[in-house]
């Protein structure tokens, strides 16, 4: 059974509103997208390193997911086919929560719905689409809250957010927004030094323009 925390999660997230940059188009313009926020018992959470040659968001960390198919059981089946794909993850072994408010992504055009689910029964992971993804990983918690591994990162375009180094990623943009806000509504924030900023790597920079 999921653990408390992640339908404190889903229900804060419900009752927060969505930053005016991510709203998604009133005109209901945007490809429907959808991404696994995937909880793991330590807690952890799963995440992939896109390919470098990838044509959006190359090379960036993220959550597994991608565009709904009509085929699709709406976000939820999105989200666990994509894992599956991207990451052989077993979909029989995980336990949806429930979903958070629909953000866009002006990038992309995407109109992503984050999908919660809890890792009841773990399987082995990997790059199971190595055009896709470059490297899959389970990164602890109590890894992203470490103050250590906190900082902000300056885009060129002047704009900072939250970003993390941990296992080897730099994770920024979209999902290191995402997994701020977790830590903050779940209470596993910890102090850390918010006048900590860098600026974007130029090869991210250069991998994101694609």
């Amino acid at each position: 059974m999921a653990p408390d925390w992640l339908h404190t999660l889903v229900a804060k997230a419900a009752r927060s509103p969505v930053p005016a940059g991510m709203r998604p188009p009133a005109d209901g313009s945007g490809r429907p997208a959808a991404v696994l926020m995937l909880f793991g018992e330590g807690p952890d959470v799963l995440l992939i390193q896109r390919s470098s040659r990838g044509r959006r968001h190359a090379g960036q960390p993220a959550f597994p997911g991608g565009g709904l198919d009509p085929d699709d059981d709406g976000a939820v089946g999105a989200a666990l086919r994509e894992a599956q794909e991207e990451t052989g993850l077993v979909p029989d072994g995980v336990e949806i929560v429930g979903t958070l408010p629909e953000l866009y992504v002006w990038r992309s055009d995407n109109r992503v719905t984050p999908v919660v689910g809890w890792w009841h029964t773990p399987c082995a992971v990997h790059p199971a689409s190595p055009d896709e993804v470059e490297a899959v990983e389970r990164v602890p918690i109590a890894e992203l809250a470490d103050p250590a591994n906190r900082l902000k990162l300056r885009h060129p375009s002047g704009y900072s957010g939250p970003a993390f180094q941990v296992r080897g990623l730099l994770v920024w943009g979209f999902t290191a927004g995402i997994l701020d806000n977790m830590l903050r509504w779940c209470d596993f924030e910890r102090p850390w030094d918010h006048h900590r900023v860098e600026d974007l790597p130029p090869d991210v920079v250069n991998l994101a323009a694609r």
